[in-house]
């Protein structure tokens, strides 16, 4: 077999079906296409049956490698790992939960060549279960654009985070759907294993920029993305996002941008406090309890 142009690279932790699903999507969408490619899934330790269902699937698809990790590293520093071990110039991240639709990683990748270096990172179309549309780009999180995301619904309205119908650039575009090539993804030091979980395409492409590389978004490369599929429950998943935005700030933006931040996520997890117990809603109460605590220490 010749060297793969293309590795395909997927984190797995406690996704069976789901992670079973997404690569026979692959293969499906990559029948018959003359696209060189490997698959690499790195599976964190699942605890549900996902290593040996892997195991299975494995015995029939010989550009299909296994890391099987002994501990959650963490989706950043898997995926730093699964870097280390590819073989082809290009990488294509797919969270476990994707569903590849029709021929969409050929068309985003021959996009990508096609038109690189015009830019370095490229992501296609997310869409819900029902095939429709779902925030898959965004602007980087400023103050102003954290405000609305918190108390004015901006990813709802489409205000911070949108799904546009034509190919643009953009600040950021989610890593459930991430091509670059490794020359670029090496340049900036790939993933940062700080963060667990969340934020780590956010700080990715926010160094990109940094270093003058350009993110772009392709909407007719279309993926499903049924979203959070490795958290248990919606309290993680806020709670982590929480987490990531004070790191992101601490990182990169001053005292006095960190100090406005931690106000607003406070003040956003009071607001949620005190709706949960008007409207009896449990979920509310204990998750942005938590939150808030969670801030407080930070």
């Amino acid at each position: 077999m010749s060297k793969p142009f293309l590795s395909i690279i997927i984190v797995s932790y406690n996704t069976k079906k789901l992670t079973l699903a997404c690569l026979a999507s692959i293969y499906r969408s990559l029948k018959n296409s003359s696209l060189n490619y490997e698959i690499i899934v790195v599976d964190n330790n699942s605890q549900d049956g996902t290593i040996n269902e892997l195991k299975k699937f494995k015995k029939n698809q010989s550009n299909l490698k296994l890391i099987i990790n002994e501990d959650n590293l963490g989706f950043a520093k898997a995926n730093n790992l699964a870097v280390k071990e590819a073989l082809g110039e290009y990488l294509l991240f797919l969270n476990s939960d994707i569903i590849v639709l029709n021929r969409a990683i050929e068309k985003l990748f021959n996009f990508y060549k096609q038109n690189y270096p015009s830019f370095n990172f490229l992501g296609g179309k997310l869409l819900n279960k029902d095939l429709s549309d779902q925030p898959s780009a965004a602007f980087f999180y400023t103050l102003p654009v954290i405000f609305l995301a918190l108390f004015l619904k901006g990813d709802y309205w489409g205000l911070t985070r949108f799904s546009p119908n034509k190919a643009k650039q953009v600040d950021w575009v989610s890593g459930a759907c991430l091509l670059t090539n490794k020359n670029d993804f090496n340049k900036i030091n790939g993933f940062d294993e700080n963060i667990f979980m969340y934020m780590d395409e956010v700080d990715l492409l926010y160094r990109a920029k940094k270093a003058g590389l350009i993110t772009y978004y392709y909407p007719e490369a279309k993926f499903i993305h049924y979203g959070s599929a490795s958290s248990k429950g919606r309290t993680y998943p806020i709670i982590q996002v929480f987490r990531g935005l004070l790191f992101f700030y601490r990182k990169h933006y001053s005292k006095t941008s960190l100090f406005i931040l931690k106000f607003m996520l406070k003040l956003k997890s009071i607001i949620a406090i005190r709706l949960g117990k008007i409207t009896n809603n449990n979920y509310l109460v204990e998750t942005y309890e938590k939150a808030y605590q969670m801030v407080k220490l930070a």
